[in-house]
């Protein structure tokens, strides 16, 4: 089966295409029958020169012969201003709303994540309250402490706190005490050494 196809030329990031007839089955850049047009899409679309240049009577006998144009030749022909051409292929732009929707993989992941984040979400709303009702019990409990009167047997264990500093300080002394002789018996061990 012959095609009228595109056969990219060009530079990397700068194409250029030949409009060709080739066998469907052969390379997109490979062998051809023979070239009937050229397309530059680095033209501006109102410059002096065409961006699309059509062999119009090649074309329509290669047409007449059986060969197939691509969707984008197609278009090229049918706007073609070419009298010769005028009728030969009719191009309608095709309308598929689906091909941009996500497939069922894609939705099902993005349900999974919405269901994620909305779980994130109130996971931190209840965290919050939580805070907040602890915050307030913890502020009703200063102010209920700040408001009861001070129980007397509080006082017994304020004067126990005193002697048990007491006693704390006394007790680092007499450990560098006894360090102290520790440290005077190595040092004449050294010295009979």
């Amino acid at each position: 089966m012959l095609k009228i196809r595109l056969a990219r030329g060009g530079a990397k990031k700068r194409p250029y295409y030949y409009i060709v007839v080739a066998d469907s089955h052969a390379p997109r850049d490979g062998k051809f029958i023979e070239r009937v047009g050229s397309y530059n899409p680095m033209l501006p679309k109102d410059s002096a020169t065409p961006r699309v240049v059509l062999k119009a009577d090649r074309i329509a006998e290669w047409l007449g012969k059986g060969a197939q144009p691509t969707d984008r030749v197609a278009r090229f022909i049918s706007q073609s201003q070419d009298e010769v051409l005028a009728g030969k292929v009719k191009w309608t732009q095709s309308n598929n709303p689906q091909k941009a929707e996500p497939g069922k993989k894609a939705q099902e992941r993005a349900a999974e994540r919405a269901q994620r984040e909305a779980d994130r979400l109130e996971a931190e709303a209840a965290a919050k309250v939580e805070a907040a009702e602890a915050a307030v019990r913890a502020k009703e409990e200063a102010e209920a402490a700040k408001n009861a009167p001070a129980p007397v047997a509080e006082e017994a264990p304020a004067e126990e706190a005193p002697a048990a500093e007491a006693a704390a300080e006394e007790a680092p002394a007499e450990a560098a005490a006894e360090e102290a002789p520790a440290a005077e018996e190595a040092t004449e061990e050294k010295a009979e050494g």
